[in-house]
């Protein structure tokens, strides 16, 4: 029997979520998942509730947007050490209402400090005023000032609830602005603990609000009320966030899903790959947006990647535990393994193979599944075409080099994908013809994404803008362009009429190019 965290009490369950405004009394039962318990009563935010809310932030906003970019960074480095000293109970938190295994919480759990001290140390250059040449050299000039955008809606997914919800609002707040967030009903308390840390680090009472509620209730007047959106989740979601923010006239942010694919070309690793393939179809029980669902193996290697890909995912220690021993844990929930039941059951029926797993596993838990490996899909399959997003993997062999890559391509999505080869400079070339945001070489996803000085972002279907890099904070500002010019010399001067005047203009923008003057 799996015995929950002392720390997890009611009493500090409730205090969590208290936070959350609920006019109506309405409730989301919050449960753990590896036993379907109740965990706590979440409150529901209604219209009303959300419109003050995003008032209250924007009140704070004028505070905390007034300080110096130094004294906010201030508060972010006293939040760094607040995240590492409460590590084991977000790891907790994460786990419970979750139900990834302790060695992803965790590593979820990093993401916080690592991309809150990449801001705290790029932000001053970053929103520093900067000084550009006017029209006129020498006596005419222009700065760019960078303003923060007000309210920043952040609607973050439930399977990275910590990491997306809390890491998207660092940059934000960094910038000036206040943040409004809305985590998954599933996944509401590590966001939770993560305000609550970041107000004893000294960020001003009301600063960032948390609201929840089901998508079609809160979006609408959340977007409404706000000055920018940062979403993470599906496509098909992504695309009504986006027609809200336009409809309100804002900016927005879209990490959506993804169909990645890992190449293995002739001459790779083969050991490596397969270690690699374990964590990259199988970690979070298959729930991450950069996870693999395709993997491509050339057909001098397939037999031997296949074969030793299965035996290896056979070893995977699949079990509900709060510690570090399992490789795999749950579901997020029975909803969700119902769902990825229907892809397999449908790759079944049309003709795919199941290598290995291929069933859920109530023994373990409600919402486990086993990790599965189908060769045969083809794309009139769900599991062929659609996010799975389960521990689901397919695979497929190739010939060529030409036809990997084109097999890579063959998907509306573009997130992630991973190009595997001993060759790095010829690995590089083929990654530059693979139509994705991020492309790991050697690695399934870890290296892009934790590399949080580059922007990362999706192509094609997998969305819009990127986070992380100087792009994951400006994003954040709005540009104010103040010139000012030193004399009044544009236009003709006394009695010099406008031929001349237009002559001289000609000259001087020959003078200037030449000159590099502008």
């Amino acid at each position: 029997m799996t015995t929950r965290p002392a720390s997890l009490t009611p009493e500090f369950l409730d205090s969590l979520v208290k936070r959350v405004p609920g006019s109506t009394g309405n409730t989301w039962k919050l449960t753990e998942v590896y036993t379907g318990d109740l965990l706590v009563e979440l409150p529901q935010s209604s219209e009303s509730d959300i419109v003050q809310a995003c008032a209250d932030a924007r009140a704070a906003q004028e505070i905390w947007g007034s300080w110096s970019v130094k004294k906010r960074l201030g508060v972010m480095k006293k939040f760094h050490r607040l995240v590492i000293d409460n590590q084991m109970l977000i790891t907790d938190l994460i786990q419970a209402e979750s139900g990834k295994n302790r060695r992803m919480a965790f590593e979820e759990s990093c993401d916080i400090p690592m991309g809150a001290s990449h801001y705290i140390k790029r932000a001053p250059k970053l929103l520093k005023d900067r000084k550009h040449a006017g029209p006129v050299p020498f006596l005419s000039y222009s700065t760019e000032v960078r303003r923060p955008k007000g309210v920043v809606a952040i609607i973050a997914p439930w399977n990275f609830p910590f990491a997306t919800g809390v890491s998207d609002t660092i940059p934000a707040l960094i910038a000036g602005n206040a943040v409004v967030l809305k985590p998954d009903n599933k996944t509401a308390l590590s966001p939770l603990f993560g305000i609550q840390l970041l107000e004893e680090a000294g960020i001003p009472a009301g600063l960032v609000q948390v609201i929840c509620g089901e998508g079609p209730d809160v979006g609408g007047p959340m977007l409404a009320n706000s000055n920018y959106v940062m979403f993470t989740g599906s496509t098909a979601t992504g695309r009504v966030i986006g027609e809200l923010a336009g409809k309100n006239l804002i900016g927005c942010c879209l990490e959506l899903g993804g169909k990645n694919p890992m190449l293995v070309l002739e001459d790779a690793n083969v050991d490596e790959a397969v270690h690699a393939a374990l964590f990259g179809g199988f970690g979070n029980s298959g729930q991450i947006c950069m996870h693999v669902e395709r993997l491509y193996i050339h057909d001098s290697i397939y037999d031997e990647f296949r074969d030793k890909f299965v035996a290896e995912t056979q070893k995977l220690n699949v079990s509900a535990a709060y510690d570090f021993l399992p490789d795999m844990g749950s579901l997020v929930s029975v909803d969700h393994k119902d769902r990825v039941v229907s892809h397999v059951e449908d790759a079944k029926a049309k003709g795919a193979k199941v290598l290995t797993g291929g069933n859920a596993r109530p023994d373990l838990g409600p919402a486990f599944f086993e990790p599965t490996i189908l060769e045969g899909v083809t794309k009139d399959m769900l599991a062929g075409s659609t996010e799975t997003f389960g521990p689901v993997v397919g695979l497929y062999r190739f010939a060529t080099e030409d036809e990997g890559i084109a097999l890579a391509n063959d998907t509306d999505y573009g997130l992630n994908a991973s190009v595997w080869s001993k060759d790095l400079d010829h690995a590089k070339d083929v990654a530059r013809r693979i139509d994705s945001g991020n492309v790991n070489i050697n690695d399934i996803l870890a290296t892009a994404y934790a590399s949080k000085g580059t922007p990362s972002g999706g192509l094609k279907n997998s969305g819009v803008g990127a986070r992380h890099g100087d792009q994951g904070l400006l994003k954040y500002t709005d540009a104010q362009n103040i010139g000012v010019l030193k004399k009044q010399i544009m236009g003709p001067q006394g009695k010099q009429t406008y031929d001349a005047y237009a002559k001289q203009t000609q000259t001087s923008l020959k003078l200037m190019r030449k000159t590099r003057l502008r």
